[in-house]
């Protein structure tokens, strides 16, 4: 017999999703598994690079066996090499900055040669790659990013002895979100926000400004949490790992917690 929505961990909590797509939608599906009622509320899109002439040069080297390793720091940067068809020979390796990356690497037909087991973010992939520089060789590195994204691995890489080129491959854009959406969260409507990037974040501070105290502001990892707070946005909780399973996990804890207060 299934357990009624009423007696599920987020029963009668309200969510909102910040993002869309495969990834929004899966994490709707998850939350509507434990009980919730998620409204899934796009706060940002990307758009192609200013200059997309420099990626198109960048992508041509690529194919070209120009470059010992290429890095990818997020899912959107996989729909960019897809949407360009773009070419990595066997010779150059692969490096993903967490499994959501990887998985969407691979599902592009992409082999993935190396994947932080534990820190999903810039400075893991930096440390990680640290195993494949013997004997003080240089290695050539193509860094593929966002428009908004902090150089952490680019400097660190550079500051090693390596030649790396850094190129912009899509930019990150706010999208406004329904005034109906906007009235309710300021109103105390949504029990939860999930935060999922600092780029989501700065809207969320741009576009609802100070939160209720009464909702739960979930950001996915340690690095958002604080690009969070730098934004002005308050957070309540991070998920253990930077997955939309941690983040689900992070806010039935809370849930589980208040109702065994009550």
């Amino acid at each position: 017999m299934m357990t009624p929505w009423s007696n599920r961990p987020l029963g009668g909590w309200r969510v909102l999703v910040p993002r869309g797509g495969p990834w929004g939608h899966g994490v709707a599906s998850d939350l509507r598994a434990a009980g919730a009622t998620p409204v899934v509320a796009p706060m940002i899109n990307f758009a192609p690079a200013a200059d997309d002439e420099a990626l198109n040069v960048a992508l041509s080297s690529l194919a070209s066996g120009a470059f010992d390793w290429l890095t990818v720091t997020s899912a959107t940067t996989v729909d960019v090499l897809s949407a360009h068809q773009a070419t990595v020979p066997s010779s150059t390796h692969i490096a993903a900055v967490g499994e959501t990356t990887a998985a969407a690497l691979t599902a592009a037909g992409y082999q993935v040669d190396l994947v932080p087991p534990e820190d999903n973010s810039a400075k893991g992939l930096l440390r990680e790659l640290a195993q494949f520089e013997q004997y003080g060789a240089e290695l050539r590195i193509l860094t593929l990013r966002s428009d908004i994204a902090k150089p952490v691995l680019t400097e660190g890489l550079i500051a090693r002895g390596h030649t790396v080129e850094s190129v912009v491959a899509y930019r990150t854009i706010g999208v406004p979100v329904d005034e109906a959406i906007v009235r309710d969260i300021q109103a105390g409507e949504f029990k939860a926000v999930l935060v999922t990037s600092g780029s989501v974040a700065e809207q969320i501070q741009l576009q609802f400004g100070p939160l209720p105290e009464t909702m739960i502001v979930a950001a996915i990892g340690p690095q958002t949490a604080r690009d969070a707070e730098a934004y002005g946005v308050r957070v309540d909780l991070v998920a253990k790992e930077r997955s939309a399973v941690s983040l689900i996990d992070a806010i039935v804890d809370v849930a589980k917690a208040q109702k065994s207060d009550d």
